[in-house]
């Protein structure tokens, strides 16, 4: 038996879980504490689940962990939901993540304001040089 057939049908239920829940693969990986690709290996199947893993999985998403490992639907009763501690732990993520795009979008925006005034000054140079102005260079001290 292929150990990569084996854990696909896990590893797809997991993965569908987690979409029907709007979770991407990097919050998963925050909220389990494992590396992004640590846990895309284990959505495609190509890492083998621990039972500590398997249940760790499953209580972020709030299901049994009989429920990643039947390929028959379970009762609904038996999805829990989500502790504040972990919709806590979720906003921190999120507010921490708007926070870090916030600061690279400051960034962005003044390195675009530095290649515009450097392209305005080159252009004016330009004009001025066309024009036959010349320009004066500035002594630096040496």
């Amino acid at each position: 038996m292929n150990t990569s057939n084996a854990n696909r049908g896990p590893a797809e239920r997991i993965r569908l879980e987690r979409l029907q829940r709007g979770l991407s693969q990097e919050n998963m990986a925050d909220l389990l504490n494992l590396s992004t690709t640590a846990y895309g290996d284990i959505e495609r199947g190509k890492t083998d689940l621990t039972l500590s893993r398997l249940t760790q999985i499953a209580e972020v998403l709030g299901v049994s962990p009989l429920a990643l490992l039947s390929d028959e639907a379970l009762p609904a009763q038996v999805i829990e939901p989500k502790t504040d501690e972990l919709v806590s732990h979720e906003l921190e993520t999120l507010r921490l993540t708007v926070e870090k795009q916030q600061v690279e979008l400051d960034k962005l925006r003044l390195e675009a304001d530095y290649w515009k005034r450097k392209h305005d000054d080159r252009v004016a140079m330009e004009v001025l040089r066309s024009m036959g102005v010349e320009q004066k260079r500035e002594r630096i001290g040496f």
